[in-house]
């Protein structure tokens, strides 16, 4: 029988957990108006996005693999947005 036993002190010292603070959490659920300076970085990362998702419907059969990748590449471009209106932000 297999039960589970915690994690020995010294190895949880070693493990790093880090949780959000609140104004983490108030940044990435605020709305961020794009500067003129982000307006080309969403463009590129979209532009991008793009391509490597018509890169991967071209090349690769129809499926629920390709459809992951697809779908993940938007997840990537979706983030990257997020990463352009938060990062060194504050609302």
């Amino acid at each position: 029988m297999n039960i589970e036993q915690p994690l020995p002190d010294e190895v949880m010292k070693q493990v790093s957990v880090q949780v959000p603070k609140n104004a983490d959490l108030e940044n990435w659920f605020t709305y961020h108006a794009p500067t003129p300076d982000d307006i080309p970085k969403y463009k590129d990362v979209r532009k991008a996005g793009l391509k490597l998702a018509e890169t991967i419907k071209e090349n690769c059969p129809r499926g629920a693999d390709t459809s992951a990748a697809i779908r993940k590449v938007r997840e990537a471009v979706m983030t990257a947005n997020a990463a352009i209106a938060c990062c060194g932000k504050k609302a």
